[in-house]
């Protein structure tokens, strides 16, 4: 049995949450500059024995793409090409980044880390990967 990988792909950076063995909670893993996303997962996938990959999927709230939609369909269908034992899924990540910053603020972290937007990534892409997991149970 494995896990799930979320991502909250960006063009500079991609924040990233995995799910425990029973997939039942999703904990932050990391940031990372998107140009490097490959070859992190190559390894995380290995060594986490990831089963299925979820992306972010950004739209408007009139359900319109949004500025990077394109992008995310584009790194998706390189998912699918290079990494063939995983399923690729899209999940709507509409409200995660403003969610990931209301924890933040709500969290009584130090100005400094409230405005660090990798951790707003990681956090988005934790948020990503509960709703996802409420969405299959």
């Amino acid at each position: 049995m494995g896990k799930i990988l979320a991502l909250d792909f960006g063009l500079k950076r991609t924040g990233i949450a995995i799910t425990d063995d029973s997939k039942i909670f999703a904990f932050g893993l990391t940031t990372i500059e998107s140009k490097t996303l490959t070859e992190f997962l190559k390894k995380t996938i290995q060594k986490e024995k990831i089963e299925t990959i979820v992306l972010g999927e950004p739209k408007r709230l009139n359900n319109e793409d949004s500025h990077i939609t394109q992008n995310v369909y584009l790194l998706k269908e390189h998912l699918e090409v290079y990494f063939k034992e995983q399923k690729i899924v899209l999940h709507d990540e509409r409200f995660t980044s403003k969610m990931a910053s209301n924890v933040i603020s709500q969290s009584g972290m130090s100005k400094a880390k409230k405005r660090n937007k990798e951790l707003i990534d990681e956090i988005s892409a934790t948020i990503i990967l509960q709703s996802y997991l409420s969405f299959i149970s």
